[in-house]
This record gives structure tokens, sequence and C-alpha cells, in this order.
């Protein structure tokens, strides 16, 4: 019996438990998607290959089973190369199969010939072409294995476009069985014992809680245990949001600047001292801060700053152990440390300042004002979703996560554009996976314009995501309507108008209302309530939320921000 590769493929992806294919049909990769529905997976069309990839790499991080990227030669795999950076400095499983010039043509200009395996080895952890129709299984199998085990990344296999077509003899195929479950590592005891011993000695610990503890290892209960049985406060990274909920008593993210600083132990769980966490270095740490670092990766044990205890493994499997070792201990952190009651207040003052923010009654509204209609309005369970520069950095202030997995932006890579891809992503998996949980994706108005097209896509699935665009009419800063006209006299744009500037008061809703979903509008909180209200109540349409904002509204000074600010 005669199989093609298209057929091989599928059914290779299939036997790997592959659940979700998106991407971008065309020359030669159509029939491979046709393929992929036959045997059962789910293939969602997307509007551009950059957002298939971002939302390929969502299911990854929110199922721990890879989503495959399907696209085309040349053009469509290039534009493909962020969704791949972006799982892979994420740590996210991803798979991507680009289809590639017919081997016959190689080097002689075929149509959209690039050398995509080559290229792809810089953004994946396996970049490959199978040699034959044969191992074609075999290929898939130990693509779909490394992007799971170790550190999570994207994997990239290159189809030649004859392959698609051409048959072979199903006898003659090396069929593979689905790949085990990634091995679970363990600590050295010695290793989790010096942990202990430096934690018990610390007058001013900090508990640091990375995605990777959220999104691999399902530590959620673990981590939670070791925070109540040591009295430890926590800090979570921006996606670790909810592995503990945000209104745990322990939590101290709203005095994130004063815990990093003045910490003299610091835990951290699967977290990276990246620029997010400004490096691990002083002045936003203290000189003589000691790290413990707990990190699948061994070559990410001692980045930036020479731990003061290395523990090598899987999250959930080392916090059992940190466990065992407490419960023998039986140490706990004292509750009314002085270390406590700085934190406490310092919470607390900065909790009235964003209260006071947010109970203003100025037009145009400003951020906080929005994020507290918001937090009061949308569902507790929803999956988050939110990219953009302020609408992200004071949207992940202003509204808790009380789940692990339910936030999803613009992560490490600080990537903008991957909100809508992210949000259908969210909608799926919980359509099959969670019924009824909503996805609500906040976006500035700067980066719904990456992917603003895909509102189609959500609309021919009928996914009912709520997105909310936060629009200040820029990048940053933008321009009321009266300053844009007066900009506008002194000549061409191009060479007048402030770079940030976006054009004032983009009726972003009627993109929505054009593919049928329900635009709103809205200038006041009463009529944000409303559009929120009614957006809620409607489980079945998807809606589009256009929200108009102070141009000039910015998140509260920081003392330290996360980058260095151009002064504008």
């Amino acid at each position: 019996e005669a199989v093609t590769g298209a057929q091989l493929i599928a059914q290779a992806l299939r036997a790997q438990n592959i659940e979700y294919m998106f991407g971008i049909v065309g020359i030669p990769v159509t029939e491979i998607a046709i393929a992929a529905q036959a045997v059962g997976i789910k293939y969602v069309g997307m509007r551009n290959e950059q957002s298939a990839c971002y939302a390929a790499s969502a299911v990854g991080y929110l199922t721990g089973r890879p989503g495959v990227c399907l696209v085309v030669s040349g053009p469509g795999f290039l534009h493909a190369l962020g969704g791949m950076a972006n799982a892979t400095i994420n740590c996210w499983p991803l798979i991507v199969i680009g289809g590639s010039s017919d081997r016959n043509q190689e080097t002689m200009g075929a149509f959209q010939e690039f050398p995509q395996v080559e290229a792809g080895r810089l953004y994946n952890k396996l970049s490959v072409r199978p040699s034959s129709l044969e191992v074609i299984p075999a290929v898939i199998e130990k693509a779909v294995r490394t992007s799971m085990y170790g550190r999570p990344g994207c994997c990239y296999i290159d189809i030649p476009g004859d392959f698609v077509n051409l048959q072979v003899n199903k006898s003659s195929v090396k069929y593979m069985e689905c790949c085990l479950p990634p091995p679970i590592s363990m600590a050295e005891h010695s290793a989790v014992s010096k942990a202990a011993s430096v934690i018990a000695l610390s007058k001013q610990p900090l508990l640091i809680i990375g995605k990777g503890s959220a999104a691999y290892s399902h530590a959620e209960n673990n981590i939670r245990k070791l925070v109540e049985l040591c009295g430890l406060p926590f800090l979570p990274t921006p996606m670790a949001k909810g592995v503990v909920p945000d209104n745990h008593p322990n939590c101290v993210a709203a005095a994130r600047s004063t815990a990093l600083q003045h910490a003299d132990v610091i835990i951290l769980l699967g977290a990276r001292l990246n620029w997010i966490l400004h490096f691990g270095l002083p002045p936003r740490y203290r000189q003589d801060v000691k790290v413990i670092q707990i990190d699948i990766c061994a070559e990410e044990l001692g980045n930036n700053v020479r731990p003061a205890a290395a523990l090598l493994g899987d999250i959930k499997a080392v916090t059992e152990q940190l466990l065992e070792e407490f419960n023998k201990r039986s140490w706990k952190y004292p509750s009314n440390s002085e270390w406590w009651q700085k934190l406490k207040g310092k919470i607390k003052n900065n909790e009235e300042r964003s209260k006071g923010l947010a109970l203003q009654k100025s037009l145009p509204m400003n951020y906080y004002t929005v994020f507290h209609h918001i937090r009061e309005l949308v569902p507790k369970d929803c999956i988050l979703v939110s990219e953009g520069a302020n609408t992200m950095d004071i949207g992940r202030t202003m509204l808790p996560n009380f789940y692990p997995r339910q936030r999803l932006d613009a992560g490490t890579f600080g990537t903008m554009g991957v909100g809508l891809g992210f949000a259908i992503a969210a909608a799926m998996v919980a359509r099959d996976h969670t019924p009824g949980r909503r996805v609500v994706c906040i976006e500035g108005d700067s980066a719904f314009g990456f992917s603003g097209m895909e509102v189609e896509t959500i609309c021919r699935y009928n996914l009912p995501i709520m997105i909310i665009v936060v629009n200040n009419n820029g990048i940053y800063t933008g321009l009321d309507a009266n300053s844009w006209e007066e900009m506008l006299k002194f000549g061409d744009p191009t060479t007048c108008v402030p770079p940030v500037s976006l054009l004032p008061n983009a009726h972003y809703e009627k993109i929505m209302s054009a593919f049928g979903g329900k635009g709103y509008f809205v200038k006041t909180p009463e009529e944000l309530q409303n559009a929120l209200k009614a957006s809620v109540a409607d489980k079945q349409t998807p809606s589009l939320i256009n929200v108009m904002i102070d141009p000039q509204s910015e998140r509260k000074k920081q003392e330290f921000p996360w980058l260095t600010r151009s002064n504008l």
C-alpha cells in the first residue's frame, strides 16, 4: 500500500500526540494541512506566518506538547523566524515545518529557494531535512522529543516540495511510537542541604518564581507548600503570576523594587538572571546577595552571578526535595521580622498610589483607571494575554492572576506582535480542555497593529476572545487630535510628526465589526463598564473594546525602570 509524503508527515505528527497546527498554506505545503485534518489534527489558518508561529509556540507552553507551525518556502519560512526565536528564547516547545524547493532544482534559482536548514540553525534546537520519505516519522519523533527535553525550544523540519506528493510503500517506512515524556532529574542531596542551610540563615529572604516552574514542571502545589511551610516572601516573574495566586499573603509583587534591592538571599525557581531581573547585579541588588539557583539547564547555573548553591534539576522534583529537607529541619521564617514589616509597608504605599490613580475622574482616562474596571469585571479564571509597553507593564501590576499558566505576554524576548496569536492558541486550548474559560487579550494600540488582521481569524473560527485595545494614539505616548492637526501645519508628517505618534482616535473596533464580531468605542468609565459587561455576558461572539485614554498617560515613576529609557 502506497502513502504520500504529506500523509506520512500527518500520521507521524498524530503518533506524537500533536493536536494543533497553525499556518498559511500555499505551494508546496497545502496537501500537508489537508492530510493533518484527515488524521484529526486541528488546523488553524492564520493571516501571517509570524502570528501562526506565535500561536503554535503558545500551545507548547499551555499544554507541554508542541504545536506545529506550517509555512511555505522562502518568505514564508523567513516570516516564521521571529516565532522560532521567540519560542527558543522563551523555552517553549515548538515544531515548524517548512516547504522548500524541489531537490532536483537546488542551486538553480528555484521558486522561493533559500538555505532554510542552515538559516534555521541559529533559531532552533534542531534544524533538519529528512533524507527520504521512509525516515520522516523518525525525524518527526526526534524533533518533538528534542523540543521538549532539557530546556524546551523550537525544532525545524524542512520538507522538499517534491516529497509532498511523492509516494512510498508503507512497508518500507520506519514508523515510530510516541516519544516518552521528558525524564525528570533531581538535584544532588548535598546541594539541596546547602541551599536549605543558606535559606535558614537568611535575614531577608526572597523566592523568585519563573515561568519555567509554571509551564513545564506543573510545580504549583509544591511551590505553594514551600512558601507556606517556610513563610517565604515570593515574587513571580511576569508569566509566572498565578503559580501561587497573586492574592496570597506572601506575594510581594507590589514591593518588587524593594524586595529585589534589599534581599540577602534569593531563591531562583526556574527564573533567569537576565534583563527582566536586572542580571542580578548592583545597584538593583545588594553587593553581598546570596543566590540559590534552581534550573533544568546546567549552562544557566552561574550566569551573571556566582550562586551560593546550584541545584540542577526539574523544578517540581527539586522543590519536593527542598520540602523534605525543611520538614526535617522544622524551620520557618518569622512573620514578625523587620523584613516583612518593610515589605508590607512598601506594598501598602504602592497600592495606595495605584488606587489613587485608578480612581481619578478626569477625562481622558489613564491606564490605571482602565485596568481598575477591567479587574473588576473580567472573569477571575480568564486567560490573560497582554502586550504593549505601558499597557503590559501597568497591566502586570494591576491585573492579578490566580491560576498557573494563565498569563501570556511579550516574554523573555520582549516580542511585540505576539498577542493575537497567543490569544487564538489559548482560545483553542481552552475550548478543548477547559470549556467556558474566557480569553482576554489586552493590547496597546501599537502592539495591536502588528497582528490586527488576525481578528478575521478569530471571527472565522468563532473564538469568543475579548480584545481590549488601550489606545493612546502612539508608541509609549501619542498626540491628541488637536495637537495632531497643529503638527500637520508644519509640513510633511514624515519630517515633523514625532516617530512615536500614531493616527489619533483610530477606530480599531471597526475591524472587529467588519468580520462579524462586536466592536465598542469607549471614552468614559461608564462606557467601558457597559462594554466589558456586554462582552463578558456574550460567550459566543468575539469582541473588541477600543478604549481611548490620555495620550500622555504613563506609568507611575519607577526608581529602577526595566530598561534605560530614552529622553523623549
